[in-house]
């Protein structure tokens, strides 16, 4: 399994479900406040906040707490000012990885991201330490009942997008950065909102990480995505199924 799709299919963790559901609703609600205060805070004129919206409703979050979230960030007084802020660094078995945040407090948030690296045996490093062995892009995911692999491909190909990978798991339309509302949109006019849609930083190599690396990996990451600030874990890992196997047990 590789490290690049934010590790939400990683199974093996635990928790308590009504406190991760919280965790869930507040980063979406920082994102959908920070797209409302980028743009107009209109969804059907602010593509990123028509996508914050869309990712919120399908996590069940209820019209109104979505409206009071936009409201609130519409109106100067009383709304958080949040700042996207990109921490970069080496986990276990030199693991390269990147944490995307958004905060309100630069201090509070790099002291919670250096304790997780420092705890799990790693390093947090300068910015641009490991961004560059990543790609950024552009991703729409279907899952493989919207539409079947040439549907999917046509329908990206006139929007605009780069490529498509297409399996029995779903569809992963890719795109430039600037692009990806744009095509999104254009699929979600043919078949419906996607899964998922957003910028995601793509390892181009990966390391190879053996049982006792990726229990303290895995550790690391459930820790930086447990933050309340951060929004994304990238990293550029390759763990094998039977170990994966082994750590879900």
């Amino acid at each position: 399994m590789a490290g690049h799709s934010q590790f939400k299919n990683i199974m093996h963790r635990k928790g308590a479900q009504d406190a991760r559901r919280a965790r869930i609703f507040a980063k979406l609600i920082r994102e959908i406040t920070v797209a409302a205060k980028e743009g107009l805070p209109d969804p059907a004129a602010n593509p990123r906040l028509r996508a914050a919206v869309a990712a919120a409703l399908k996590q069940n979050m209820t019209r109104d707490a979505i409206d009071r979230a936009i409201k609130k960030a519409a109106g100067a007084a009383g709304a958080e000012n949040y700042e996207a802020v990109r921490y970069e660094g080496y986990g276990p078995a030199g693991v390269a990885v990147i944490v995307e945040a958004l905060t309100d407090n630069r201090n509070r948030t790099a002291a919670a991201i250096r304790a997780a690296f420092n705890k799990a045996g790693g390093a947090l490093g300068e910015t641009n330490s490991v961004s560059f062995l990543f790609t950024r892009l552009g991703v729409v995911r279907y899952p493989p009942q919207a539409a079947d692999a040439d549907a999917m491909l046509e329908a990206a190909v006139e929007a605009g997008a780069e490529d498509v990978a297409s399996t029995e798991e779903g569809h992963e339309v890719r795109t430039a950065v600037e692009n990806v509302f744009a095509v999104r949109d254009a699929l979600a006019r043919r078949f419906g909102d996607p899964a998922e849609a957003g910028i995601e930083w793509r390892p181009n190599t990966t390391v190879a990480v053996d049982e006792e690396k990726a229990a303290a990996l895995f550790k690391l990451i459930d820790t930086l995505e447990e933050d309340d600030d951060v929004q994304n874990v990238y990293a550029n890992f390759e763990v094998a199924e039977d170990v994966l196997a082994r750590l879900s047990a």
